[in-house]
Parts: structure tokens; sequence; C-alpha cells
């Protein structure tokens, strides 16, 4: 668990150029007022890409939302899911 309400998988430590530093987990997902928050990192023309077939979602900054698994393509989610990890692994290792 990180915090009271997500289930997170993995773990990172950051640090950002402005000396901003913390842990997060690698990917994660919660349920939130009628919708689910599934936090992703990558971000680009590959993801943007895979957003665009995904079916009925918004996207936040580092958050992508949806109200139901039956409106979107679970291969497509998995996808970005897969592309998330990878780039975490990339920047902090």
């Amino acid at each position: 668990m990180w915090g009271s309400s997500m289930v997170g998988f993995g773990s990172y430590h950051y640090e950002y150029q402005s000396g901003r530093e913390g842990d997060m987990c690698r990917t994660g997902v919660s349920s939130r007022k009628g919708e689910i928050s599934i936090y992703l990192t990558a971000s680009g023309h590959e993801q943007d890409e895979l957003l665009l077939k995904l079916g009925k979602h918004r996207m936040g900054k580092a958050c992508l939302y949806i109200s139901r698994l039956s409106e979107i393509d679970i291969d497509v989610l998995k996808a970005l899911i897969a592309g998330s990890l990878a780039e975490v692994k990339r920047r902090y290792g």
C-alpha cells in the first residue's frame, strides 16, 4: 500500500533538479470517486499513440483515469503499463 488508498508495485527514489526528492511506486492503481486511477511515468510519442487506441479515458500528468475496464482495450493498457515501467527503469534504475 502507498498511502491509504493506492496499491503500488515496486519502488524507486527520484530527485529533481529543483532538489525535491522522494520515493514512489513504479506503477500503481487506486479507485477514486467513480474512476480507476493508474499511475504511469512514461510519456511521448509511443504513449500518445497507445492512448488513441485505449478507449474511453482521460490523462493527467502522470495518471490515467478510466471509469470502467469494459470501456478500454486491456491489451493497450498492458502496453502502457509496460512502457511506463521500462521508462522508470531507464530513468531511475
